[in-house]
């Protein structure tokens, strides 16, 4: 009665033969086509076959990451490095035990059903496998003149996806702009949460004070220890006065240096002028002989 009353019989033929065993296609299903799983943890993804006339289609499951594609479930075996650390459940969903950061991809379930018209169809789950920020690497001056510019630091490299950073003075949050907060204005600074870095243009009094970060991210966070920053004054009549008395020190070393030059203190003490030598004196006379003369002899006019 209810068929001849919304239907008529030929409608209702045609309904049994579409819902009966006339399934043209095969066709798949995700409980959940974007999973996400901290690291060491269990994962399921899932692939379900909502119609099918084949009794036994033959499952494959792929690993798509950047241009590679790998299998991961062929010839109902499990392959690559998840050989033992996943298995298939319910004869399709791909369940992978202690999962790794390695994981993260693009899987894709694919189906082959000879029996169908149909006999081909897939569908893509993306895995998401977060890993927790270690503690980051914080640093902070320890003392900056105010109206000097003050850089600050804030990095880690472990977490998955890539953290995102917040700091805190005195565990009061910062916001990425000082302009942004009226409790702020006093103060220079901005804020990159992508990169850590907190960076004043001008410090002031103000801004002195014990500052951590925090590095967060979907699997967790972590901070670094707090360290001080001091703000001090510059005194520039002391540095002006330093600056006049060194001045004036190496102004006497020069003029002691010049009068003791003018007084011959840094003279040669060798005496200066020509040296002259002392004729050498000869034991008894020296006679002279001329080529005439022949042997010397006394003569008596030589005698007085």
């Amino acid at each position: 009665m209810a068929a001849s009353r919304g239907t008529g019989p030929g409608l209702l033929l045609l309904s049994l033969i579409l819902h009966g065993c006339a399934v043209t296609a095969v066709e798949l299903y995700s409980a959940n086509t974007n999973p996400e799983v901290q690291e060491f943890q269990r994962v399921e993804l899932s692939c379900i076959i909502k119609n099918t006339n084949t009794d036994n289609p033959r499952v494959e499951w792929k690993k798509m990451r950047n241009d590679d594609v790998s299998y991961v479930y062929f010839d109902k075996m499990i392959q690559g490095d998840l050989r033992n650390r996943a298995e298939i459940k319910g004869g399709i969903s791909l369940v992978i035990f202690n999962a790794s950061r390695t994981d993260t991809g693009r899987y894709r379930c694919e189906v082959a059903a000879a029996e169908d018209q149909k006999r081909f169809a897939e569908i893509t789950v993306n895995l998401t496998v977060t890993v927790k920020p270690v503690t980051p690497q914080c640093r902070v001056p320890k003392a900056v003149p105010v109206g000097k510019t003050a850089v600050l630091h804030c990095q880690e490299n472990e977490g998955y996806p890539n953290s995102v950073y917040r700091w805190y003075r005195n565990s009061e949050a910062l916001p990425d702009d000082s302009k942004a907060s009226i409790k702020f204005l006093n103060s220079s600074f901005t804020l990159n949460s992508s990169s850590g870095i907190l960076l004043f243009s001008a410090v002031n009094k103000g801004d002195m004070g014990q500052y951590h970060c925090i590095a967060s991210n979907s699997a967790g966070s972590a901070r670094c220890d707090a360290q001080l920053l001091e703000v001090y004054d510059l005194n520039i009549g002391g540095i002006v006065g330093g600056i006049l008395v060194v001045v004036v020190v190496l102004a006497l070393i020069t003029v002691g240096i010049c009068c003791a030059y003018r007084k011959g203190y840094f003279a040669n003490s060798r005496p200066s002028g020509k040296s002259y030598k002392n004729a050498s004196k000869t034991d008894g006379v020296n006679y002279l002989r001329t080529s005439d003369e022949g042997d010397f002899r006394h003569k008596s006019s030589f005698v007085i």
